[in-house]
């Protein structure tokens, strides 16, 4: 959006258009305020554009693809099934990407957010310089400012980026389906692409320096996911240290194993080891707002930094990287700015999901988690090969787990893994966010068959009332 006057002074100034950003502008807006965001790259940030709804996109067209390729118990058979690979960037990139960015912009729109494309750098506490294409730029002050600048991919030292060595961005728009891929980092941003492009026809192999895949996971949850990945043909190599690339006609990856030097070639290499908060560009120095050691600002309980006028918001905060932290760390933030009372952020019940197949799910706290904090637990798993809707659908791989607090009978937390763990897993958030016990979930009556009976049975197997176990 190019608007030729707009004003230099704002209530609020926000920095990034992603899931933060855009959400925070809206809310401050909302309350009244004057808000103007500043977008370097592209309005709904990485996220939208290049994360997680293109990756979600891809996910999906792999599953269908693995659907006709698969033997099936129930005598559907398939004809030879092919993708056309250009088909499905067009299909991701316009009818998917383009029309939540575009609604994102008209949203802006509809609150009276002015959109400034830019880069956008602090000269003080209360003014932004940003910097255009073809112009000289132009400098806006601020009551307050919201920074959501989001993050970007790490690279391995003495790796560069090319066409055939790419990051999370190149990976998802390749304009051909690599015949052979290797990904580097076994984390949920690399499990979750390599199923994708299993799924889509790629000989996938992973290298992991953990001693695991998705160490991040509890290891029970993650075992349904390294059997399927197995069975996709999908190889994992652990505890791997990556040494070298050397780009010709294919790239040939050098790592150490067990004392041993190896290597493996592929047509493409993705490097998917982490992101890095974008803090070091922005020139916070001379707003004078601290920086931790990993780049990220402290913050309190409402986003605000050391300097009280200022806020910081998503993936350049502690806590996990997620989208829907980041926005609803934004709502406080705006709120907080336009002077609500007691609106803080409260990170005991955040769902963090990995969409790979089968999907994981998690919120709350685990039960050992729970046993550092000193909490006494209850817990009870129920397996989703004993719930009709699961069986019906021949998703029966999984199991939900639910853990109490033993002494109040709260519901702490909830693990899982199984079909469509990524929907079901907002009926446990909205349990342990209202401070429900497995009694309250045994005395909502579940529609039957449906997968989320199976909070219902676990539920009444932490009140040693099982019926189905």
């Amino acid at each position: 959006m190019v608007v030729g006057d707009f004003a230099k002074e704002a209530d609020t100034i926000v920095i990034g258009s992603g899931p933060g950003g855009y959400v925070a502008a809206i809310r401050a807006a909302q309350t009244g305020q004057k808000v103007i965001i500043i977008e370097k790259d592209q309005i709904g940030g990485v996220c939208l554009n290049v994360g997680c709804i293109p990756s979600k996109a891809m996910i999906s067209v792999g599953k269908e693809v693995a659907k006709t390729k698969a033997e099936n118990p129930y005598g559907l058979k398939y004809g030879e099934s092919s993708i056309d690979f250009k088909a499905l960037q067009n299909w991701k990139d316009n009818e998917v990407v383009r029309k939540l960015t575009s609604g994102i912009k008209a949203l802006l729109k509809k609150n009276k957010v002015e959109i400034i494309q830019g880069e956008a750098m602090f000269t003080s506490d209360k003014t932004i310089h940003v910097l255009k294409e073809d112009e000289l730029g132009e400098t806006f002050s601020f009551k307050h400012a919201i920074i959501a600048t989001g993050s970007r991919p790490l690279q391995l030292p003495g790796i560069e980026f090319n066409d055939n060595i790419i990051d999370s961005t190149g990976l998802l728009n390749l304009t051909t389906l690599p015949k052979s891929l290797i990904i580097v980092g076994g984390g949920y941003i690399g499990m979750e692409l390599a199923g994708a492009y299993a799924n889509l026809g790629s000989k996938v192999t992973v290298i992991e320096a953990k001693s695991r895949i998705l160490n991040e996971f509890d290891s029970d949850l993650v075992k349904p996911v390294i059997k399927s990945m197995k069975e996709k043909g999908i190889q994992i190599i652990t505890e791997a240290k990556v040494e070298s690339c050397m780009d010709s006609k294919l790239v040939t990856l050098t790592y150490s194993k067990d004392g041993e030097t190896k290597t493996l070639s592929a047509e493409k290499v993705a490097v998917l080891i982490g992101r890095k908060p974008n803090t070091d560009q922005i020139s916070l120095e001379l707003a004078g707002v601290k920086v931790d050691q990993q780049g990220l600002i402290p913050v309190d309980e409402q986003g605000r930094t050391n300097k009280s006028n200022i806020y910081a918001i998503g993936d350049i905060v502690a806590g996990p990287a997620l989208a829907h932290k980041a926005s609803f760390e934004a709502k406080v933030a705006a709120e907080a700015i336009a002077g609500y009372k007691g609106v803080a952020v409260d990170y005991s019940v955040i769902p963090t999901v990995c969409y790979t197949y089968p999907e994981i799910a998690t919120v709350g706290l685990t039960e050992n988690e729970a046993k550092e904090k000193g909490i006494e637990v209850k817990k009870a798993k129920f397996m989703f090969q004993s719930n009709g809707r699961a069986l019906s659908m021949d998703e029966k791989e999984g199991f939900v787990r639910l853990i109490s607090d033993k002494k109040t009978g709260l519901l702490i937390g909830a693990q899982m893994v199984g079909p469509e763990v990524s929907e079901l897993v907002n009926e446990m958030s909205l349990a342990i966010e209202n401070l429900m016990t497995a009694e309250d979930l045994v005395l909502t009556i579940h529609n039957h068959p449906s997968l989320s009976e199976t909070f219902m049975d676990a539920a009444e197997m932490l009140l040693d009332q099982g019926i189905h176990q």
